[in-house]
């Protein structure tokens, strides 16, 4: 239909337009939330459901199918709406440029009978358009009663059938084109239907596709919100899960932070101790220094005195007073409580570090860090007793343990590691540090136990057990019983130095207990320019090696340690095969002052 003209009509027009198919109301209904819809666009809408029934307009929902009356005050206005617009388009010449589908601009049908007045009807059986004048006799005579008229068409040749030159009564589905009524004898086999009725169904097609449209932009909008609404929540609860780790870092942080004011705190209230100490000998000297200028000044003025009596009297009476010399006690920190504290320290930081680096590897999973390793039990030949058994040895985490029921044979498993690269022999890294209570009086321990030489002067270090008293030794803190672990050590001067690895029971005096000359100890020997193995007080010289970093290989299970010169490729110094029996620990000799060897620390 047409758009009227008058504004007021428009609006009208507009109000009585269904939301459904965007034309007038057709036989309109009412739903119970008031929305009124044409009756057979409300069916299509609601085909198919059996249940949750709801209006295309506002989405409200009705418990069961609503029960739809007729609104016959809609139907009287739409029809009155559609005359009036009927009467305007009989009107002009805008009426029936509208009719046609037209625009404004389009020019008008003219009259096929004059040829210059504009048509207001097509006589659709004369297949001629006619202007008022001659349209008269078709509305008056009864000869063209029966003559179908319809709003002005052009172009009439067009829905002719270009064979029969007759109008288009009929639409073929199967070939999709309109056709006559002689056309009909060739497409008997065909599903034909009057053009009206092939229209109606046309348009109930489109209608339905039209609410399937609708209904698909409906759920898009849906699944949109979803997404946006999905979006929000996993944004807020990954913002929640931040904070809560931030919580829990925080925790961790405060937790370090108190452990390191604890240590500092040791250390302070050490200091404090001595320099307290310090600071009373500094008094007792400072009354001593006083006690003595005063006897000076009275010697002085003794000397002085002309009269000899008074001057015998004097200087007997000094001659009595004695002093003594100044004295100042040693006094240093406890080096013991300095180096456990420290250790305790480094024990520490290998959790984190071994925590840290087991949540890298197994993202999901969380295992409980391991507990700092005991310390170590006082050793000797003496045995143990029943107490002393129960404590645990410190032994480091095992890695790399091979199965015993598959494991290869001692010489293939050793050409195996030979094989390897130092990258991939750097997954047995083991950070050592070195042992204070274990370090001979002339060893020095730096940088953090890492390095050691040796000093022309004793250190006097507080007596320990586990001391070497005859040679200048010093073993690792670390001690191993199971797995694989592998470090270096830089030999930074001269080359008379010893490295090797010994069980916690070696002897700490006398001969026996220089590394290599007892059957507790493997070691190689740089004598200057000679390389010796010694094991079991056994010498066995080697080819001289240039090398000033040495990296030690040891493989409990597989009962053998390896000396290589460390390089772009490791170069095989000299192997120990037995069957160790005790927990194993770096050991080091150094011979002369200038000696230095530092142990390398790697990254594991």
């Amino acid at each position: 239909m047409a758009a009227p003209s008058d504004p007021g009509l428009a609006a009208l027009e507009e109000e009585l337009t269904c939301s459904i198919c965007l034309c007038l109301f057709s036989s309109p209904v009412t739903v119970p939330c008031g929305h009124n819809f044409c009756a057979s666009c409300l069916e299509l809408s609601w085909a198919g459901l059996s249940g949750n029934f709801s209006c295309p307009q506002c989405r409200a929902t009705f418990a069961g199918r609503p029960q739809l009356q007729k609104n016959t005050v809609l139907c009287r206005v739409v029809e009155q709406l559609r005359g009036c617009a009927g009467a305007e388009e009989e009107e002009g010449e805008e009426a029936a440029a509208a009719a046609a589908g037209c625009g404004a601009e389009e020019p008008p049908v003219y009259c096929d009978s004059c040829q210059q007045v504009p048509a207001v009807q097509t006589c659709l059986t004369c297949t001629a358009s006619f202007c008022p004048e001659h349209l008269r006799p078709h509305q008056d005579s009864p000869a063209f009663r029966d003559h179908q008229l319809c709003p002005p068409l052009r172009d009439l040749q067009q829905r002719k059938c270009p064979q029969h030159n007759k109008l288009f009564e009929f639409f073929c589905s199967q070939h999709g084109s309109c056709i006559c009524s002689l056309c009909l004898l060739g497409h008997k086999l065909c599903n034909t239907s009057p053009l009206e009725l092939a229209k109606a169904n046309a348009e109930l097609v489109l209608k339905k596709r039209l609410m399937e449209l609708y209904n698909q932009s409906e759920k898009a909008t849906r699944m949109m919100n979803a997404v946006k609404t999905n979006q929000s929540q996993t944004a807020e609860t990954a913002s929640v899960k931040k904070d809560l780790l931030r919580s829990e870092f925080s925790e961790i942080k405060a937790l370090i932070e108190e452990r390191e004011n604890q240590t500092l705190k040791i250390i302070a209230d050490e200091e404090k101790r001595v320099c307290n100490k310090f600071d009373y000998i500094y008094g007792i000297l400072g009354s001593k220094k006083n006690e003595i200028q005063s006897l000076r000044d009275q010697i002085e003025m003794a000397l002085t005195e002309v009269d000899d009596v008074l001057f015998l009297k004097r200087a007997t009476a000094l001659q009595r007073t004695s002093t003594k010399d100044a004295f100042v006690p040693v006094i240093e920190m406890d080096q013991n409580l300095i180096h456990s504290t420290y250790q305790s320290v480094i024990n520490l930081k290998d959790i984190v570090k071994l925590s840290v680096t087991q949540s890298k590897l197994t993202p999901g999973k969380t295992k409980a860090p391991p507990g700092a390793p005991p310390n170590r039990p006082l050793v000797g030949k003496k045995p143990l007793g029943p107490q002393e058994k129960k404590k645990p040895a410190k032994v480091a985490p095992a890695t790399g343990t091979p199965n015993a029921a598959a494991a290869p044979s001692t010489k293939e498993l050793i050409d195996s590691f030979l094989k390897k690269s130092r990258e991939e022999l750097l997954q047995y890294a083991a950070n050592i540090t070195l042992d204070y209570n274990t370090a001979h009086n002339k060893v020095i321990l730096s940088e953090r136990y890492t390095r050691m030489s040796v000093s022309d002067t004793p250190m006097n270090y507080n007596h320990h057990p586990q001391r070497f008293t005859d040679c200048s030794q010093v073993l690792g803190f670390q001690c191993f019983k199971r797995g694989i672990h592998y470090w270096e050590v830089e030999m930074q001067q001269n080359n008379f130095c010893g490295i090797g690895i010994c069980y916690g029971s070696m002897d700490r005096h006398g001969p026996e207990s220089r590394l290599g000359r007892n059957s507790s100890s493997w070691c190689i020997e740089w004598f200057n320019a000679k390389i010796s193995s010694w094991h079991n007080d056994v010498e066995k010289c080697l080819p001289n090696v240039k090398a000033t970093r040495i990296g030690v290989l040891l493989h409990c299970e597989g009962g053998f340690v390896l000396f290589m010169a460390v390089g772009e490729k490791h170069n095989l110094i000299y192997k120990f095969k037995t069957e160790f029996t005790e927990a194993l620990y770096p050991a080091f000799w150094l011979f002369s002052s200038g000696t230095v060897l530092s142990l390398c620390q790697m990254k594991q």
